[in-house]
């Protein structure tokens, strides 16, 4: 059977979206539009400013490129779709569409844990090992270590849609959201999905409280090292790690969040996936520009080889 095709008579769904207050909504649109032109622009500049400055040209900043491509293209997905929405009391999406959100929407999410791991890692490397750093982390590694993020993604994104594909839907085909989201889908699901809930949430919610607790150990293990740094060495290194355990707690908290709580889908579950579908791609180029010397200066160095 194409899993485009559902295994029940209901061939789309109706969205509720974030709220029916006509004002609100005009407002909404506004804001989500600027911040989404905004979002995929600073990304964008991230991406151009490393791959065009000869200066930025550390494993850190190479796996940072991927994960700005990442953050670009994840705000594509859903966001869009939601400031379009908000002009329309009616939201519909197919059942393929609905597909294609969760797997794409998984597939960048899976890809950007990776991500975020080999971040990590490059920052222990560089800091605990600074001696072997350029042995450990060739340019080599680096590749594969990407080539691993982006596989790893597409793995996770079959699995989750796998769960789904054989679910059965006989109405209503109303969910309680702005976008097509897991939990949601069982919810309206016809058949008995409390055992599949279960199984989703210890998977996705324990993998990503089990990652962020070993991440955050890590930087644990890098702040103590840090003692045996000199005074400009140890500023520089906790602001690159700072930045790196922002991004870190910004993505992490919001998944641990919608995926260890009952399986049930709760109000709060919609500001949840605003924050984590909108701004947290928005803020990662702020923190990375702001808290990162070498880039403010690569982009400064770019901006003014155009001009002239």
């Amino acid at each position: 059977m194409d899993v485009l095709t559902p295994s029940s008579n209901v061939t789309e769904f109706v969205l509720l979206g974030l709220t029916q207050n006509p004002r609100l909504q005009k407002i909404l649109f506004i804001v989500f539009l600027f911040i989404f032109l905004f979002t995929v622009l600073a990304n964008l500049v991230i991406v151009m400013t490393i791959s065009l400055s000869p200066t930025l040209s550390a494993p850190m900043y190479f796996f940072l490129t991927h994960l700005s491509f990442i953050d670009a293209i994840f705000t594509c997905v859903i966001t869009p779709k939601l400031i379009i929405d908000l002009l329309y009391q009616r939201r519909t999406i197919s059942w393929g569409g609905c597909l294609t959100q969760i797997f794409v929407e998984h597939f960048l999410g899976g890809s950007e844990i990776i991500i975020l791991i080999v971040m990590a890692y490059d920052c222990y490397v560089a800091i605990c090992k600074p001696l072997h750093y350029t042995t450990i982390m060739r340019q080599g590694l680096c590749q594969l270590l990407v080539v691993v993020a982006w596989i790893g993604g597409i793995l996770h994104a079959t699995v989750q849609i796998l769960f789904i594909v054989n679910l059965t839907f006989c109405g209503p085909n109303v969910i309680d959201h702005f976008m097509c989201d897991f939990f949601s889908l069982l919810e309206i699901a016809c058949s008995n999905t409390y055992r599949l809930g279960i199984v989703v949430a210890a998977n996705a919610g324990g993998m990503c409280l089990l990652i962020f607790l070993m991440l955050l150990i890590s930087y644990i293990v890098i702040l103590s090292s840090l003692k045996s740094h000199g005074s400009e060495g140890r500023q520089k290194a906790l602001s690159t790690c700072g930045s790196h355990f922002t991004v870190v707690v910004l993505f992490f908290g919001p998944c641990i969040f919608t995926y260890t709580h009952p399986v049930a889908t709760y109000p709060v579950d919609k500001l949840v996936a605003v924050f984590y579908e909108i701004f947290t791609p928005m803020l990662n180029p702020i923190i990375y520009t702001v808290r990162n010397t070498e880039v403010k200066h690569a982009m400064r160095s770019l901006l003014k080889r155009r001009v002239t």
